[in-house]
């Protein structure tokens, strides 16, 4: 994606769980969660699951980068394209790695360690050419990022913990809530106050509301819970994301066309979207 002026958002991956690739996710799209922002020339990328490769493999070859990458949470799905990120073995690449669900527990450093150390992956961390600073924060505090913007967080319902990010910049605004699990008749006042008036507004909808029954304290949410959210809110758009890996093309373009009609202003979210503030 080319620099632009104001705030754009790109998703390279927008499944859950574990990719899909496949003729019948070529529509939507088969990876898992990568998404990247830019604030004028200012690069921030949510999460770093599978998608962050093709985003990695989109930049000029041997061109450092510099990024922030905010992380949701470090289950599998949401990290496992980070050892594939090119840009990521680029000396003068500086990335900045951020997660608000660990401490005191654990720091980001040692889990992303851990998981490219034998016998799980054969390239150690130390191995990458980029500057790294990993940062670790408690979900709900506030922090800027090097180009002026402003980024507040929420707790999110999720095993092990998650957190919800709202990022602003020039006047617009953007909202990244996954993953998180509803609790029926009433809404997270949590997610309600990160993502007020927000422009996009980019939300867990793995299940529909007929399938969430089997799959209480999965720590996911329905679309029908995201179109509620965003209603009450007074959202721009309205992006259900976090696609489950069964739900073909045929299906998600089902759930479009019905979240348009409780919420007009949805896009279900797809690889290759590309949404302007």
């Amino acid at each position: 994606m080319s620099a632009t002026s104001g705030v754009s958002v790109r998703f390279w991956g927008v499944r859950g769980s574990i990719a899909c690739p496949g003729e019948d996710t070529m529509v939507y799209g088969g990876n898992t969660s990568c998404i990247e922002v830019l604030c004028d020339d200012h690069r921030v990328i949510f999460d770093a699951g599978t998608g962050i490769r093709p985003l990695g493999d989109s930049f000029e070859t041997g061109a450092p980068v510099d990024a922030d990458i905010l992380l949701s949470h470090t289950h599998l799905d949401h990290i496992v394209g980070l050892p594939f990120f090119a840009p990521a073995y680029t000396e003068g690449s500086h990335l900045r790695l951020w997660a608000g669900h660990l401490l005191p527990e654990m720091e980001l450093e040692e889990v992303l360690c851990k998981m490219m150390a034998a016998p799980l992956f054969p390239i150690p961390m130390g191995v990458m050419g980029a500057e790294k600073a990993f940062n670790n924060f408690r979900a709900g505090d506030m922090f800027e990022l090097g180009c002026g913007a402003t980024v507040r967080t929420c707790l999110l319902n999720h095993p092990n913990g998650a957190t919800g990010y709202r990022i602003e910049h020039g006047g617009g605004s953007i909202c990244y809530v996954t993953d998180t699990e509803h609790v029926e008749g009433t809404h997270d006042e949590n997610i309600l106050a990160l993502i007020d008036g927000a422009d996009v507004f980019i939300y867990d909808a793995t299940y529909t509301a007929d399938e969430y029954d089997k799959h209480r304290g999965w720590g996911h949410s329905t679309w029908q819970e995201g179109a509620a959210l965003a209603k009450e809110a007074g959202v721009g758009t309205y992006v259900p994301f976090h696609h489950d890996p069964s739900h073909d093309d045929a299906f998600m373009a089902r759930v479009e066309r019905e979240a348009q009609m409780v919420f007009a202003n949805t896009v279900v979210a797809r690889e290759g979207l590309i949404l302007t503030v």
